[in-house]
């Protein structure tokens, strides 16, 4: 997979300042951004856009399923979908996460955002 051209991330936060400067700052690293608030809105989108490359996804959201459940769900549904999560409330082991998945400590900072989406891009 090419590292940044034209890769499509998928975020999913539910804060909207944190989702505006997470896609803000990947825009500018070259990747084509869709964002979302819940995972089903997510998954939705998802089903629309099969050029989805990652899913970046925040654990702690409003609606029936978190974003660890959503990862495993991305995981099973679309097995190509590289996978960042993130949380300022919970750590989370690897072993908790899909194969290849990420985790990312908020607070982050977007040059570390962008360096763990660079290496899920080339993964």
């Amino acid at each position: 997979m090419d590292d940044k051209h034209n890769a499509t991330v998928l975020i999913v936060e539910d804060e909207v300042f944190v989702r505006m400067i997470a896609a803000d700052s990947l825009a500018d690293e070259g990747f084509v951004i869709l964002e979302a608030g819940h995972a089903d809105e997510a998954l939705a989108l998802l089903a629309q856009h099969p050029q989805v490359a990652i899913l970046f996804t925040d654990i702690n959201m409003p609606g029936e399923i978190d974003g660890l459940q959503l990862a495993d769900t991305v995981a099973a549904l679309y097995p190509n979908v590289r996978v960042v999560v993130t949380s300022g409330r919970e750590r989370v082991a690897q072993s908790r996460l899909p194969d290849h998945g990420i985790y990312l400590a908020k607070p982050y900072s977007t040059k570390r955002l962008a360096e763990v989406v660079h290496a899920q891009a080339r993964s």
